[in-house]
């Protein structure tokens, strides 16, 4: 007698209940089989499906809830709230630059020593107002040093979460550049998958697609150009640099993802990569 659970043999859904979705979601995601078979018409010789069209509505009710729950475990991974947590300082940082620019504006057809940029918002964010006019421009600057604030808070935990998350990375780059590679490339698992040579242009797509239509030269780095490394070396070298750092970005995602282990020869053969590099300066 069937119970109502799929019998052993039925696919993916054996041993399951035919309203346990959640069940059979799991079974979507874990399950194997050593060799195909016939699984919807099993399913209906078992009595778990009235028809294959049955079968087939349960089993993509099943998949779409694996998939959910999948896209759900992903998106609280570690390395996916350390890219929300850069995204939300820059957004925060940009959103806070350009509100500074329309205070200015305002604030200085009502005080004569208003300041400029964030800092002039601070600054109008401690007077007290005397207008109702003064109200809105005062109130207006308090929300933008509010998200001057949370951006400076959104770094502090970038900075304290990216060596937990991409040591190496984080050890080599920088917390901030660390988790601005991990962003660009959409993940650790995704940048340490990439050659060195896609490293080394991420967050320089546009100029790479003004390459290959041909309307510039090609680009000799990305966002790793704020390092010392890159920034710091003499323009004729700089493109040697901006190799043998992407270079050494790509092995420590690497062993970041793989191992999670912090390899310090890692970042010593960096340190003598660009000594080397630098040295030519010298000579020259």
């Amino acid at each position: 007698m069937n119970d109502g659970t799929a019998p052993e043999g039925t696919g993916w859904f054996e041993g399951i209940e035919p309203d346990d979705v959640e069940g059979a979601s799991a079974a979507v995601a874990d399950g194997e089989s050593e060799e195909p078979r016939d699984w919807p018409a099993l399913a209906v010789e078992s009595g778990y499906a009235d028809s294959e069209a049955a079968y087939y509505d349960r089993l993509r009710e099943a998949t779409l809830r694996a998939a959910t729950e999948a896209v759900r475990e992903r998106e609280r991974a570690d390395d996916r709230q350390l890219v929300h947590a850069v995204r939300a300082m820059d957004d925060a940082e940009r959103t806070a630059n350009e509100l500074a620019e329309r205070l200015a504006e305002w604030a200085g057809t009502l005080y004569d020593d208003a300041g400029v940029g964030v800092d002039g918002a601070r600054e109008v964010a401690d007077r007290e107002p005397q207008t109702p006019v003064e109200e809105r421009v005062v109130s207006y600057a308090r929300r933008v040093a509010d998200l001057a604030d949370e951006r400076d808070d959104l770094r502090a935990f970038v900075e304290a979460r990216a060596p937990a998350v991409a040591p190496n990375l984080a050890e080599m780059a920088g917390p901030v550049l660390a988790a601005r590679l991990v962003a660009l490339a959409g993940g650790l698992e995704r940048l340490a998958k990439m050659p060195s040579g896609t490293v080394q242009v991420l967050g320089a797509e546009d100029a790479l697609f003004a390459h290959l239509e041909g309307r510039a030269s090609s680009p000799k780095h990305g966002v790793i150009y704020v390092h010392d490394y890159v920034r710091g070396t003499h323009p004729d070298h700089r493109g040697s640099a901006a190799r043998a750092f992407a270079g050494k970005l790509a092995i420590a995602a690497r062993i970041d993802h793989y191992s999670g282990e912090y390899k310090p020869e890692v970042h010593e053969e960096l340190r003598e990569r660009m000594e080397t590099i630098r040295a030519r300066e010298v000579g020259e």
